[in-house]
């Protein structure tokens, strides 16, 4: 069986330091310059550390010139079903053979999205955006509110949309 995991890319690095979930597997990998590995997977992006940011997480992935920059989100609370999140500081991740690592990584970001809208709110605004979460049945209305924008105002407007979106179409 190891010599299809060959074939078929399922290759974790002999020192990557991180635990696959059972039936995780390797879909790229590429070794990160000052050590460690981007190990793409069909839960998630494992990065140094080495832990795994799920691709729901990935607020931005952007590949310039050998380097990634992975902008990651996280939860910040809830609205009903809505979650709110808040993007943390941009990582650079530096990849002298990156192979078809950022190709996949784009892919698995932009397969995750199922839809997308954009409120400006005056002062401010937030996105709406609709994803698939990684190993779980159907989706989740993630809203990040622009940087200064009143979040009890987007918290009222995403805890309507998520009610809205949960309701089946008539």
């Amino acid at each position: 069986m190891g010599w299809l995991r060959h074939l078929l890319g399922d290759r974790v690095p002999a020192d990557f330091g991180g635990s696959l979930d059972d039936g995780e597997h390797v879909v790229g990998s590429a070794a990160v310059e000052g050590g460690g590995y981007l190990l793409v997977t069909p839960l998630g992006l494992w990065i140094p550390g080495p832990r795994r940011v799920g691709w729901h997480l990935v607020g931005k992935a952007a590949w310039s010139t050998g380097v990634l920059t992975l902008t990651e989100s996280e939860e910040t609370g809830t609205a009903g079903e809505a979650v709110l999140l808040a993007d943390k500081t941009p990582v650079r991740f530096e990849l002298a053979r990156p192979g078809k690592v950022p190709i996949l990584i784009r892919q698995r970001v932009d397969g995750s999205v199922r839809g997308r809208y954009r409120k400006d709110l005056g002062t401010g605004g937030a996105w709406f955006v609709e994803r698939k979460v990684p190993g779980q049945d159907g989706t989740v209305l993630q809203v990040r509110p622009d940087p200064g924008t009143d979040v009890d105002l987007v918290k009222a407007i995403a805890e309507e949309a998520a009610r809205k979106l949960a309701k089946p179409n008539s």
